[in-house]
Order: C-alpha cells, then sequence, then structure tokens
C-alpha cells in the first residue's frame, strides 16, 4: 500500500483537508476558517487533520496557505487573510502531530497539482481570483527563489506611470499598475460597476449569455492578463501557462483577448510551444497539490 499524505488547504474563508493514498485524493474534509487568532488556528488545523487521519498511519502532511513563506524554515513571513504572519507553522505543526510538515504558498501547490495532472515538467500558473497568485513549477519541482517566497507573480507591474520619477508607494500593495491591481477579481468588480453590474461574477454570468457590455468588461480584463502571461512566458518559456481561480470560468471570453495580447508581447522564438489554456484541477488543486507537495519533499528528506 502506498503511502498515506494528508494535504491542506488553507483560505481565508475555509479549510480544506483530504487524504492522498494509492494516487486518489479523498473528498475534502471542509469548514469555514478559524481566524480569531494564530493560536485558534492552529488549534483548528491540528484537529481537523488529527479527524482526517483517523487512527491509520500518516506519512507526511503538506499545507499550502496565502501567504508569503521563508520555506526553508516554513514560518510564514506575511499573511493577509489569516492570522498567521510571523508564525513558525511547519515547527509548530511537526511538534504537535508527530509527522513530516511542509508548507508552501497556496498558488505553489495549486501548480504542482496542476502540473501533476497535465503532465507538464514546466509549468506557470496564474489563479484569477479576489487576487491573482502565480506558481511555477520547473523540471517537475515548486520554483520558490532564493529566500523561498518566490513567485509573487500577481504584483510584476504590467502598467506603470512614474510621475516623473516619484517613488512607488511601498506600503500599498497590490501596487498600482500590478497585474493584480489590474486583472484580479477585484478589477472586474470594478469594471463590472463601471458597465452597471452588480460584480465580476455578475459579469461574466451576463457575458456568457452575450451581453456586449460585459464581454468588452471580460475583454479588457484579458488584455490585461495578457500582459503578464507575456511577461511570465518570456521569463520562463513553460509548456503550459495555465489559468485557474473564479474568474477563469469565463473561458475563453477572457482567454481569447489575453492570448491575442500576449502574442504581441512574447519575444519572436520564445514561447513557440506554450500552451495558454483555463486549469485542469478544479477546487480541489489546493488540497491535492498540498499533498503531493508532502510526498514529493518526504522523499526528498529520505534520499537525503
Amino acid at each position: 500500500m502506498s503511502e498515506r499524505l494528508i494535504g491542506v488547504d488553507v483560505g481565508g474563508t475555509k479549510v480544506s483537508v483530504a487524504v492522498l493514498a494509492d494516487g486518489r485524493l479523498s473528498e475534502p474534509h471542509v469548514e469555514p476558517t478559524e481566524r480569531s487568532g494564530p493560536d485558534a488556528l492552529i488549534e483548528q488545523l491540528v484537529r481537523v487533520i488529527g479527524e482526517v487521519a483517523g487512527d491509520d498511519e500518516v506519512a507526511a502532511v503538506g499545507l499550502g496557505v496565502p501567504s508569503v513563506v521563508d520555506w526553508e524554515n516554513g514560518r510564514v513571513r506575511a499573511s493577509v487573510n489569516i492570522p498567521l504572519e510571523d508564525v513558525p507553522l511547519r515547527d509548530v505543526l511537526r511538534e504537535r502531530l508527530d509527522v513530516p510538515v511542509f508548507v508552501d504558498n497556496d498558488a505553489s501547490v495549486a501548480a504542482l497539482a496542476e502540473a501533476h495532472v497535465s503532465g507538464a515538467r514546466d509549468l506557470v500558473m496564474l489563479t484569477v481570483g479576489t487576487g491573482v497568485g502565480g506558481g511555477v513549477v520547473l523540471d517537475g519541482r515548486v520554483f520558490r527563489g532564493t529566500t523561498g517566497a518566490a513567485p509573487e507573480l500577481g504584483h510584476m507591474v504590467i502598467a506603470a506611470d512614474l510621475d516623473g520619477g516619484r517613488p512607488a508607494h511601498s506600503e500599498r500593495f497590490p501596487q498600482p499598475g500590478s497585474l493584480e491591481a489590474l486583472a484580479s477579481g477585484r478589477a472586474l468588480d470594478a469594471l463590472g460597476r463601471e458597465r452597471g453590474f452588480e460584480d465580476g461574477p455578475a459579469v461574466v454570468d451576463a457575458a456568457q449569455a452575450g451581453d456586449e457590455r460585459a464581454c468588452e468588461a471580460l475583454a479588457l480584463l484579458g488584455h490585461r492578463l495578457g500582459i503578464g502571461i507575456a511577461n511570465a512566458i518570456n521569463a520562463f518559456d513553460p509548456e503550459v501557462l495555465a489559468i485557474g481561480g473564479g474568474v477563469s470560468r469565463a473561458g475563453d471570453l477572457l482567454l481569447d483577448p489575453a492570448r491575442e495580447t500576449a502574442a504581441r508581447f512574447v519575444l519572436p522564438g520564445v514561447g513557440t510551444r506554450t500552451e495558454i489554456r483555463t486549469a485542469r484541477v478544479g477546487p480541489q488543486a489546493g488540497v491535492h497539490g498540498a499533498a503531493l507537495l508532502a510526498g514529493q519533499e518526504l522523499n526528498l528528506e529520505v534520499r537525503t
């Protein structure tokens, strides 16, 4: 029997936990995220992991969190939507659970799941939801950069008014002109309200029904996204560039203008084999990727 791995996807609104064994992911256990403080959230994670594990032995636990993570020591450096900033999450959970634990950014583990499902060795994933997250897999492994905090693709700048060389707003994120500021779900909300829609999901619904104003809003968002896609292709030349997140349900209404703009900004000769498409993994991408991360890193630890 293969090792039992537990994947945990910690989001701003819900925690999802599942077991990966024999190549199959169990139906996730989902409950609202405890956000009253770090101790309460850690207690929740310990409890729910224990409940899902039951009495069976677990080889390792992987967690994806919407945070900047110091990969080497498993400490959460910065976190906006969950109370884990400056928490040594890996070590705390290892001590409480008495099993190997690995912690990474949620977009990175989602990219790992997407690469696994598609069989791609080199993949970039952009998750377009409330914000814009990004994950990169190179030669089958998550790319994290020197400090373990990369890649923050949503914060690449795709349009900048330097305004006479004045410094950027160092305390303001997302920065004006960043991919997240211009091509996220929040940006679609704003484009929709300008055209009389309640929010971004209403724009997608109306566009799929053929509304011209809604299609125009999605096309503008797609063109902005296309610049970010071009930057990612120029940097990584991946086999697949996948778009996930809630806004991706717009499908080709979003991707056709994104592909059109990306083609204008990709350097000739680069990205000639890159497929730009929506993600194939669904809502379970985070929890599946977290479990895959645990297995991948556990085997690495065993070899070393």
